[in-house]
């Protein structure tokens, strides 16, 4: 239980300073003016005792005769574990390690910050940080952390693993920008991470939003699990940074080339139903419209402003972002045009035209908010000759206050609208300097209710041959291998329920010849190499072979190409596979992410898929539900729906062979890599064939 982190009846804070030059000082001096004081007892500790800003200091925990239930760590780090252990023998249950000079400074630090938390396991501490800014708990109140006073109250908790970057954020807040419940620096997070406090925050009755800066999350499927519960509650709106060095890493497989850790992020967050913003003016934008409005309830949206030109970019916007532009009724028109002048516009957007003042704006405002075809309102205001900028603000205000769809203000200019903004600011509006990024948050704000809505996943569990699966992977193993190739992948796709062409195995010309008699011309003559995955690369494909010779000749260009462009190469011969109907060539794989575990991934197939990157994926495991919507997802999903003349493909083939490889890479974790490339798709209700597959496992057992 965290409780003790926000809510504590009484604070220590080892380290704590009477030079105002350190942060033991800070600390002790933000619990004070936080007003923590008034509710709380604080207990400055500090060797040589006296007194600090007026307060008794104790020379240790163990001095002080009353129960601790916070203990804030400010002192030098190889003092750090001592005061740790002195925490535990004074069983206080929650302990914040501001200090640095742990994991983030190297091997030796790692080493410190390993025996810290043998300690606090010891003694059954949780622990926030080491390495951090501290907490803030507006409502206790409590500031147990070295920012640079206090944020006002508000409705967003927010948690971040930068404390540099969680100072700057604290100071736009106390600029007036934002107000903040709770705020958490993680640090390290050697102990307490998103996770925890997803799950705390969920339930969380002074919060209507939960912003997070994410730099890396410590278990990716939990991660998902508890966000996704979370996230049903109340929106969970983060950023994540570095997402694009991981993805460069060398990889063997077409899947591997597409998938990295931005791919990885996004997909966790689309199961997990957390809104991404890429920047952090989005995060500030998206959570502004989340902590002080109604949620979106559809996405059908008016426009209300005072110059055309804004309204129509507005419109843009809307439109763009895959939002619609409202449909009033006839009455809500008629009652526009009563009212407004002759040459304002009552359609959608409605143009009150430059010289209305505050009474005019809130005459529209109001007619257009009780129309049932609106589900949010975007007002725009230019400052004009005759603009009431305030009273125009103060009548934006007094709707949000009675309606229960979301506001937005988009208050244009700087200096002439500042009063405005003021207004809107103070009230819980929230105004955006341009339409573009209101419209954005208005997208956020749809894009959670769609999240929202999805109904939990529902795992299957497909009838499988595991086994043989198993034995496979023992023999590839025994031999030293680690990748397996199309001819040795059979028995995984047969074990797993896969449709394969039939295909066998010939080490001779004279054996490949047979073997194509007996399955029918045309035939198709592939390489086979364990020490070969892409064969095209070394011309180990020939397809549509209609004769005995083709079939020879073939077979033998084919071996000489493999052992010069391959010396060394183990060639066991080539397989004859039987020439399968022409189809939708599509790809299906998977590359383990090492944060969240097996990434799946479905993109058109053959040469193009790394060419075109026209990819979606998700991490595995996944419902019957998000495979389909994997489908819809690829910028060319027009395809599988028939173009030009040609039919509708096998969708639920698609789907099907997406959840047999979700469940063969949840099942054999040593799996890092693999392709099904290309999926053979034929027409609907004619299934799907699995024409090459190769997987790379783990170099360790």
């Amino acid at each position: 239980m965290l409780e003790t982190f926000f809510e504590p009846k009484s604070v220590a804070v080892i380290g704590a300073s009477r030079d105002p030059e350190k942060l033991g000082y800070a600390v002790v001096k933000n619990l004070i003016e936080g007003g923590y004081v008034k509710i709380g007892k604080v207990y400055p500790i500090n060797p040589k005792g006296g007194e600090v800003l007026g307060l008794p200091a104790y020379p240790s925990v163990l001095d002080v005769e009353d129960p601790i239930d916070l203990a804030v760590i400010v002192i030098p780090y190889k003092f750090v574990p001592g005061a740790m252990k002195e925490c535990g023998e004074k069983g206080i249950p929650s302990v914040v390690v501001i200090t640095a000079g742990f994991r983030e400074a190297g091997k030796e630090g790692l080493e410190r910050e390993r025996e810290l938390m043998q300690i606090a396991k010891q003694y059954g501490i949780r622990v926030i940080g080491p390495n951090c800014l501290g907490v803030i708990d507006t409502f206790t109140p409590l500031n147990a952390s070295f920012a640079a006073g206090t944020p006002p109250k508000g409705p967003i908790n927010f948690m971040s693993q930068s404390g540099a970057l969680g100072t700057a954020v604290l100071d736009w807040s106390l600029a007036g920008e934002l107000g903040f419940s709770k705020f958490v620096s993680l640090g390290n997070k050697a102990d307490v991470s998103e996770i925890d406090l997803l799950q705390m925050w969920a339930d969380d009755p002074n919060a209507n939003v939960i912003m997070a800066y994410i730099e890396g999350v410590p278990s990716g499927r939990e991660f998902i699990d508890t966000a996704r519960l979370a996230s049903k509650k109340k929106p969970i709106v983060a950023v994540k940074s570095g997402v694009t060095q991981a993805g460069s890493r060398a990889v063997s497989s077409h899947t591997g080339s597409l998938a990295g850790s931005e791919q990885a992020y996004a997909a966790a967050f689309k199961q997990a139903g957390i809104i991404r913003a890429h920047t952090m003016e989005q995060l500030f934008d998206f959570a502004r419209a989340f902590a002080y409005q109604p949620l979106l309830k559809g996405d059908r949206i008016a426009i209300i402003t005072n110059a055309g030109g804004p309204g129509i970019l507005a419109t843009d916007a809307i439109e763009r972002s895959g939002l619609k532009i409202a449909r009033f009724d006839n009455e809500t028109i008629k009652k526009l045009e009563s009212y407004l002048p002759d040459a304002a516009s009552a359609a959608n957007p409605v143009d009150v035209l430059g010289d209305a003042a505050g009474d005019r704006y809130e005459y529209a405002i109001d007619v257009v908010s009780q129309d049932p075809n609106v589900d949010g309102i975007l007002v725009v205001l230019t400052p004009q000759a005759l603009t009431d900028i305030v009273g125009t603000a103060e009548a934006v205000a007094n709707l949000c206050e009675r309606v229960d769809i979301p506001v937005l203000a988009v208050f244009m200019g700087e200096k002439e609208v500042q009063k405005g903004i003021d207004v809107l600011t103070e009230r819980g509006v929230p105004n955006y300097p341009f339409p573009e990024r209101a419209v954005a948050a208005l997208r956020a704000m749809a894009d959670y209710r769609i999240a929202r809505d999805e109904p939990l996943p529902e795992y299957e569990e497909i009838d499988v041959d595991r086994e043989a699966v198993k034995q496979v992977f023992e023999k590839v193993r025994s031999e030293g291998r680690v990748s397996i190739g199309d001819f040795e992948a059979r028995a995984i796709l047969e074990a797993y329920g896969f449709k394969i062409p039939q295909t066998e195995l010939a080490s001779t010309p004279e054996e490949a010849v047979e073997i194509a008699g007996r399955i029918g011309y045309p035939v198709v003559l592939k390489i086979a190499s364990p020490d070969i995955l892409h064969k095209t690369d070394v011309g180990g494909v020939r397809v549509g072979l209609q004769n005995a010779q083709d079939v020879r000749d073939a077979f033998e260009l084919m071996v000489y190409r493999a052992e010069r462009y391959v010396p060394g190469a183990r060639i066991w011969g080539c397989t004859v596979q039987e020439m399968t109907p022409q189809g939708l060539e599509v790809l299906v794989g998977m590359n383990r992410d090492p944060q969240f575990g097996p990434l799946v991934t479905f993109a058109l197939g053959g040469i193009y898929v790394e060419i075109l990157k026209d990819a979606t994926f998700r991490i595995a495991p996944f419902s019957r539900r998000e495979a389909w919507q994997m489908l819809d997802e690829i910028r060319a999903h027009a395809l599988l729906d028939g173009v030009r003349g040609r039919p509708p493909v096998d969708k639920e083939a698609i789907v099907d062979t997406l959840m047999r490889v979700g469940q063969l890479v949840t099942d054999f974790p040593e799996i890092v890599e693999l392709d099904i490339n290309p999926l053979m798709v034929f027409e609907k209700g004619q299934g799907a064939v699995a024409i090459d597959m190769r997987l790379v496992l783990t170099s360790q057992e």
